[in-house]
């Protein structure tokens, strides 16, 4: 029988928030073990951002964030700012720029990224256990952890959980952290997909389906005053439903069985803006909407709404005009569902962070367990925020974890 490996510091997962918590502790000077599953590192990062890894965004903040303990963030984040990470790519001769709303990408590939926290763990001499699955952990007497693994035991006097959420079990997502969470008497915020396409029922979305691929910005909303949202963002059609940047935002806000309110043009009246044109206007009610939205989405509409694309702006009733523009301004739609977690870029939802310490990430139930990243209650906006959170939570971890085996 192998004899039992020994650290200060266990970390199960080596995605974002993994490899920032076990680079920190071990660079403080404990001897930390690095553990994933998956055979590729890091493959959330690889994909982030079409290749490029929008790494943080510049106006992350609280207010960008969604948990049902809506403060939680707030100390990490003040603590490990997108600035921090900035500086830290700039020491490994990373560059990038930004692309829109604060959201920042690598010049260079999203390898780039991976790059700097493997060479940031490899600076802490950070021991690597990859790929290797986690069996069983065992809280033993003197708090400390036995790790059951498939090249055998693993012991240590603290553990960081950074296995993530549900989000594209293609790449290795499973539900550990929940489990081993349970398991140790924590509650769980219901868990569903985020950032996420929406989609319709076939027959409602008939109309529709032909315009696979059209895009246009758009201002969406759900939801009221204090649990709703609504961003101006890009959206696109699909065969099944809407996608594009505007609908991923909204769709962690949705809710099954609430309606989406879309307005096509975000920059107009257009109620006001049909009237007007109608006077001396010899121009068709189709090529007039083109010059505000795609043709092809024009010509749809107003079969949709039973109004002839060729007939004349100045022929149509005013009561017809307005309709059309209500309709334009308030497209209300109600999706069947989203296209889940193989398509949602995170999870919402997680361990409960009302047991968490928001400055330490410990668990208050079990001193030296931490939970870091997507597999806590805190989701982000579309843009860089969840890797924020994933840097912001992994710093905090990997600061208070060093100091309890410190003072243990």
């Amino acid at each position: 029988m192998r004899a039992m490996e020994s650290f200060d510091i266990a970390v199960i997962g080596a995605g974002a928030a993994g490899m920032m918590c076990a680079a920190v502790a071990g660079q403080l000077g404990q001897r930390v073990v690095l553990i994933d599953h998956a055979p590729r590192l890091a493959e959330k990062i690889r994909i982030s951002g079409g290749g490029r890894c929008n790494f943080t965004n510049l106006h992350a903040g609280p207010a960008n964030y969604l948990s049902a303990n809506p403060h939680f963030c707030r100390s990490a984040l003040a603590r490990y700012t997108p600035r921090d990470f900035m500086a830290l790519l700039k020491r490994h001769h990373v560059t990038w720029h930004e692309k829109h709303k604060g959201q920042l990408f690598c010049d260079q590939s999203s390898d780039a990224v991976i790059d700097v926290l493997k060479n940031e763990c490899d600076a802490g001499g950070i021991a690597w256990r990859r790929p290797l699955a986690v069996e069983q952990v065992t809280r033993n007497a003197d708090n400390s952890f036995t790790l059951d693994t498939g090249a055998g035991q693993i012991g240590a006097r603290a553990l960081v959980i950074a296995t993530g959420g549900l989000s594209i079990p293609k790449i290795g997502a499973t539900d550990f952290a929940y489990r081993l969470a349970k398991q140790f008497g924590h509650k769980l915020i219901d868990t569903r997909p985020a950032l996420v396409p929406l989609t319709f029922a076939a027959a409602d979305w008939a109309p529709f389906a032909a315009l696979s691929g059209v895009s246009l910005e758009v201002r969406v909303s759900t939801g009221g005053k204090k649990t709703g949202g609504e961003f101006v963002e890009d959206l696109l059609l699909t065969h099944r439903g809407l996608s594009g940047p505007g609908v991923l935002q909204i769709s962690s806000f949705w809710q099954p069985g609430e309606p989406i309110h879309v307005d096509l043009l975000p920059e107009h009246d257009a109620e006001t803006a049909l009237l007007e044109a109608k006077a001396g206007s010899k121009r068709q009610i189709a090529n007039l909407l083109a010059d505000w939205v795609p043709a092809r989405l024009a010509h749809v509409w107003l079969e949709t709404h039973r109004v002839a694309a060729d007939a004349r702006v100045a022929d149509l009733p005013d009561r017809t005009l307005r309709g059309i523009g209500e309709a334009l301004s308030r497209w209300t739609l109600t999706p069947n569902g989203t296209e889940g977690y193989r398509k949602a870029e995170v999870t919402r939802g997680g361990v409960d962070t009302r047991e968490l310490s928001s400055s330490t990430m410990m668990s208050a139930r079990v001193p030296g367990l931490y939970f870091i990243g997507e597999a806590v209650d805190v989701t982000g906006w579309l843009g860089g925020y969840n890797f924020q959170w994933a840097w912001a939570s992994g710093v905090a971890a990997g600061q208070a974890a060093a100091e309890h085996v410190r003072g243990a």
